[in-house]
């Protein structure tokens, strides 16, 4: 199977899940700029969330453009990715409703890290798909960054019960990671 119909679904869900975020932020009560600080706890995990829907949006393109093979595994395993990115708009909305609440910072790390695990499972079914000896298998190679962010996320969700300041710091520490610009795909495309 070819993938251009599944990267086409993938990009307009993600612009849906974009705009619904955007949709959600409250707009301030009053019209100074000083109005604008209620609603920065809210703008804030928008940024978050901004940036790591993009950053899955990025590196999916790029995993496409390594392997336009695809299956039904690969289909499912976007879908599972598809699935818990489109809850992002809501634990936003819970996080800001409570006020950062413990439940609501642990269930934020919960869903990103379990669109961590889809965009994983996308990856070893598109491997799958194509061979261990395709680009995208020779790219990632021990996949350090993948395997790393699934290893904060499982630790920052307890952490979310000890400190919701720590867990948000563990949740842009996985930005960082990821925000760093990964050669690995983009070199084997280029190459």
């Amino acid at each position: 199977m070819d993938s251009k119909r599944l990267e086409a679904f993938t990009d307009g869900v993600v612009a849906i899940i974009i705009t619904i975020m955007v949709l959600d932020l409250k707009v301030p009560m009053g019209g100074s700029l000083l109005d604008l600080g209620q609603c920065l706890p809210v703008l804030l995990a928008y940024l978050l969330s901004f940036i790591n829907v993009g950053l899955y949006w990025n590196n999916h393109h790029h995993l496409f453009k390594l392997n336009p093979k695809i299956d039904g595994r690969v289909l499912w395993a976007n879908l599972f990715l598809l699935f818990w990115l489109s809850l992002v708009p809501f634990v936003i909305r819970w996080l800001d409703s409570s006020d950062y609440s413990t439940g609501a910072t642990a269930a934020y790390g919960i869903v990103l890290g379990l669109a961590a695990i889809g965009y994983f499972l996308t990856e070893r079914a598109l491997i799958a798909c194509n061979g261990t000896g395709s680009r995208l298998s020779r790219a990632l190679g021990t996949d350090w960054k993948g395997r790393g962010t699934l290893v904060i996320y499982a630790a920052a969700i307890p952490l979310a019960f000890i400190s919701r300041w720590i867990a948000i710091a563990c949740y842009m520490a996985v930005i960082a990671l990821w925000f760093i610009p990964d050669r690995r795909l983009a070199n084997m495309i280029e190459g």
